[in-house]
């Protein structure tokens, strides 16, 4: 009998122990610091809201109880630094005020954009700092088959939409991306930003691609000719320019509904005759972009080609753009390439909306889609080795990833 005791008394201090040693672990209850602007919330009491229609530095300060005569003195001691005229409906800002019953304000920070803001700090005197949150870059690279655009592919892949934008322009002078097919092969490296090594703020840089395009990888390389210039040309793995003196087309966007021919059966005129040009159609409004720089040589309307612009390149070449909605250039302005010189129509001759590009070559009308059209400056041949030692380990990595993707 004693020793059931003895052992019921056991049982009891054992059990007491264990319901002790649980109640103090439910007991600890640590709260997790949140820290943002360089301030811990936890010992705020804090107000997050976004400015509305109607509202002003001043008028929200004020309701803050410090009067009026104190708000003025506010504005006036940080307007070197922060334009209060500058607060817009919609940005968000924050107030953070002590958490005894006073509930005295301590802070106001207001964010323009995602990436920078401003501190008023009111705790012991007014000061006012401009900040930036700190950016991280992470780079990727991805490898893919084409399934539908190449923005839609882009997106399934989880890429922001401005790199497809980006993309399209480096290829401007080598690929229609209007021909690239479902299947078709591609690898891309670039790098992201983050803000606070958190937040996704978009595509920064394109640093290497390939796309298959006619049964071949043509590459896209950047390179800076002149260090600490921020200008880039883009060069494929044998260092080539992949920029023309020429575009491929006027428009962005291609769709050729008519090619040059010395005999076609013209849609209004109702009669064969030669089309010494290449049709794209687009919707009315199009911008319609000069494909090298140059002086605009005429700018003006005739029945058969509506409104059109031609641009004199050089002693060599001439283009010319017909049946505009709009001319925006004059006879003699200078242009760029890829500058807007007009808005697609169906002015003239034409029976729907569309650009006719023409192509003169020593004065004679030629097929542009035929013409080898000359490059640009070649790459130096002193920076040639600093090309391919960057270069190189960027092409491994695009092939390494694209054989990893389409291994079999």
């Amino acid at each position: 009998m004693k020793r059931v005791s003895l052992l019921l008394i056991v049982l009891v201090f054992i059990l007491s122990c264990k319901k002790e040693e649980v109640e103090t672990v439910q007991t600890i209850n640590p709260v997790t610091p949140v820290i943002e602007f360089g301030f811990k919330f936890n010992d705020f009491n804090v107000q997050q809201d976004t400015i509305e229609s109607g509202d002003t530095f001043g008028s929200i300060i004020d309701a803050q109880n410090l009067g009026k005569k104190e708000v003025f003195d506010i504005v006036e001691k940080v307007k070197d630094t922060f334009d209060v005229r500058i607060i817009r409906e919609g940005k968000p800002f924050t107030i953070l005020r002590t958490k005894d019953k006073t509930k005295k304000l301590q802070a106001f920070i207001y964010q323009p954009d995602r990436l920078n803001y401003y501190i008023i700090d009111f705790r012991d005197s007014i000061v006012v700092h401009k900040k930036t949150k700190p950016l991280t870059f992470k780079t990727r690279t991805i490898a893919g088959a084409l399934n539908g655009s190449l923005s839609e592919t882009l997106a399934n892949e989880k890429v922001d939409a401005s790199l497809a934008t980006r993309i399209a322009k480096v290829y401007a002078w080598s690929i229609d991306f209007f021909k690239l097919q479902k299947g078709d092969k591609f690898a891309i490296t670039f790098t992201e930003r983050y803000i606070s090594d958190s937040i996704y703020d978009g595509v920064d840089s394109l640093k290497a691609s390939y796309f298959e395009y006619k049964g071949k990888n043509i590459y896209a390389f950047p390179f800076e000719h002149d260090l600490n210039s921020g200008k880039l040309e883009y060069y494929d793995e044998e260092g080539k320019a992949l920029k023309n003196f020429f575009l491929k087309a006027p428009l962005k966007f291609i769709n050729i509904t008519s090619r040059y021919t010395k005999s076609r059966f013209h849609p209004v005129q109702h009669r064969w005759k030669a089309h010494n040009g290449t049709d794209y159609a687009a919707s009315t409004g199009t911008p319609i972009m000069t494909t090298a720089s140059g002086i605009v040589e005429q700018a003006g309307f005739t029945t058969g080609n509506g409104n059109f612009v031609k641009v004199k390149h050089d002693k060599t070449y001439s283009t010319q753009y017909l049946h505009m909605s709009k001319i925006v250039v004059k006879r003699g302005q200078r242009v760029t390439q890829g500058q807007v010189i007009g808005k697609v129509g169906s002015t003239g001759l034409a029976t729907g909306p569309h650009v006719c590009y023409r192509f003169w070559k020593n004065g004679v009308q030629v097929d542009a889609l035929k013409l080898k059209l000359p490059n640009s400056t070649p790459m130096d041949s002193k920076n040639k080795p600093r090309f391919i030692a960057q270069m190189t380990p960027l092409k491994r990595e695009l092939d390494s990833v694209s054989a990893l993707k389409f291994k079999k």
